[in-house]
């Protein structure tokens, strides 16, 4: 049995028994229904959107795009990737990087004849790292900006730097990486014919009011639901034969849901108290890497959302907050279960019959964390100062 497998098992047992044990309050487990319930509709009609999205032919037509624009080379194909998954992490989120932007790099790489791997890892990269600039690019942040009650301007001005940092250094790892791979030039085949060039125009209407809806203020999940049910009563009219239970995500949202359920039950039982000494006081340098640090454990532990609540009590300042958004932001990218992204992400590749070497890919993860996570912190510190 895999690590994924066992806890995919084990970890709802176990939140289920939280709750059994009366360990996870009613009302405790109410307050975390509410505040959870719209980030996982999100990601689900995400998820919906993107699947019927690809089955309508959308994606094919990006990806020719994409390649024309890149000329034939291929570190200009891996450029364009870049901005790709950087806009869309930023405006977007995260999680609709993972799940919309995954399987689009990795057919462009397949129909170009390129190895897939080294797109598919500045996807999930980025989607972590580039998630510290915008509220909307992350949950945690949306919780940040709440709790201070920041404009998104005056946000970015919080993070402006560190989110820098958290673009710059992860590429160039990649490059370091993937430098090889990334030489030479490609041949792109051109894009299939559309089966129903209804539904391709009729998804081309949906994503181009989704986009701007994402960005509006309307909220994130009801914007997801709507694309979601449009598109699928489209596809019960003209391909029913696509709509089948395997476009929900379930086991990323089984899993994620049962780590908010322990983290919160662990909080009722007193951990706030427990973890205090190990986050720290001060707003120094040192006290500030000493956060950053904490939260990316926790991230890579119990997923960053649960490590962000987990540790929101103990960051009483701009500064402290700052720093536990690089350590839940930027951190978690070690481990498969890190941040939903990233379990979306796995999902995706997946479907897609692509598969990953875990121990390769939490070494790597540790290595641009150990670079990103100090170097976003000073330039916090120095900015902040």
């Amino acid at each position: 049995m895999t690590l994924r497998t066992a806890s995919r098992a084990i970890l709802p047992v176990l939140a289920l028994a939280c709750i059994a044990a009366g360990l996870l309050p009613g009302p405790a487990l109410a307050g975390l229904w509410e505040r959870i319930w719209p980030i996982l509709l999100f990601v689900t009609a995400m998820t919906v959107v993107t699947d019927l999205l690809f089955a309508a032919g959308v994606f094919e037509r990006i990806i020719a795009a994409s390649a024309r624009l890149a000329g034939g080379r291929t570190i200009v194909l891996w450029l364009v990737t870049v901005v790709l998954a950087v806009g869309c992490t930023v405006f977007f989120s995260l999680d609709t990087t993972a799940v919309l932007l995954t399987p689009l790099v990795v057919l462009l790489a397949r129909r170009s004849g390129l190895p897939p791997l080294p797109f598919a890892m500045t996807i999930v990269w980025l989607a972590n790292t580039a998630s510290l600039i915008l509220p909307v690019s992350n949950l945690t942040n949306l919780l940040v900006q709440e709790r201070l009650q920041l404009t998104p301007a005056a946000f970015a001005g919080l993070v402006y730097g560190p989110a820098v940092v958290g673009i710059v250094v992860p590429c160039a790892v990649l490059l370091l990486i993937f430098r090889r791979q990334l030489s030479g030039r490609f041949s792109a085949a051109a894009p299939r014919a559309a089966e129903d060039r209804v539904l391709l125009l009729c998804g081309y209407a949906v994503l181009a009011l989704l986009v701007p809806a994402l960005v509006s203020g309307i909220p994130v999940a009801a914007s997801a639901s709507v694309a979601a049910g449009v598109l699928l009563v489209l596809f019960a009219v003209r391909r029913r034969s696509t709509l089948t239970f395997r476009l929900i995500p379930v086991n990323p949202l089984v899993l994620a849901l049962s780590l908010f359920v322990l983290v919160t039950a662990a909080q009722a039982q007193g951990l706030d108290a427990g973890i205090a000494p190990v986050a720290g006081t001060g707003a120094g340098l040192a006290d500030l890497l000493q956060l950053a640090a904490v939260g990316a454990a926790g991230a890579n532990a119990v997923n960053n959302l649960p490590a962000y609540l987990a540790l929101e009590p103990l960051a009483g300042s701009p500064l402290r907050l700052a720093a536990l958004l690089i350590g839940a932001n930027l951190g978690p990218l070690v481990t498969p279960w890190g941040s939903l992204a990233t379990l979306l992400w796995a999902e995706r590749l997946q479907s897609l019959g692509l598969s990953i070497r875990w121990v390769p890919f939490a070494l790597a993860g540790l290595l641009v964390t150990a670079l990103t996570l100090p170097a976003a912190v000073v330039v916090l510190w120095w900015t902040g100062s």
